[in-house]
């Protein structure tokens, strides 16, 4: 009997050394979970807004996403855009949106308008210290054309950076890539 609460008292004493160890690994900041993205480009001075919306409820699933685009561009038109980002498997969905302002030196979107269509965009937001952050953008739709446009957020990037992924490096949280059409 004796023998076991020796044993006992020694078996708990290594686990107390143990936890108070400073080799203790330091807290993961876990990626975070995007099902949805949307993303919604308004013309300045009035008009129809125009929606893009990327929806992944699986994940890393067997399904693609779910790629919607409501509508076309106008023409010589600057369009305001937002982006917001949802965890939909949570209930009611995390806006993610909110983690990714509040830790905005460490994110930044990225925005590639494909070589066959006439636009560009221009940040509207950035983080605290003056680099693009991105959840606010503008568009100017060019002449007609039809194209890709697509949206990149990293984190754990170089900031600042020159304006491309290659040189901002980091990881990858989403990126979609929208088939729109210019009229």
């Amino acid at each position: 009997m004796k023998t076991i609460q020796l044993l006992s008292l020694f078996a708990l004493a290594g686990l107390l050394l143990t936890s108070c160890s400073s080799d203790d690994p330091e807290p993961v900041n876990e990626e975070e979970v995007i099902t949805t993205m949307t993303i919604t480009l308004t013309p300045r001075g009035g008009g129809t807004a125009v929606q893009l919306q990327s929806k992944d409820l699986d994940g890393d699933g067997p399904e693609p996403p779910v790629i919607t685009v409501s509508g076309n561009f106008s023409a010589r038109t600057v369009y305001n855009g937002s982006i917001v980002l949802l965890n939909e498997t949570e209930t009611p969905p995390d806006n993610i949106t909110v983690e990714v302002e509040e830790e905005a030196d460490e994110h930044q979107f990225f925005y590639t308008v494909g070589a066959s269509l006439s636009g560009r965009t221009e940040y509207s937001n950035v983080d605290s210290n003056g680099n693009p952050l991105g959840t606010q953008f503008t568009f100017s739709a060019g002449d007609e054309s039809t194209g890709d446009l697509t949206f990149t957020l990293r984190h754990d990037l170089k900031k600042p950076n020159d304006g491309t992924l290659a040189d901002a490096g980091g990881e990858t949280d989403i990126a979609q890539t929208f088939p729109v059409v210019i009229e």
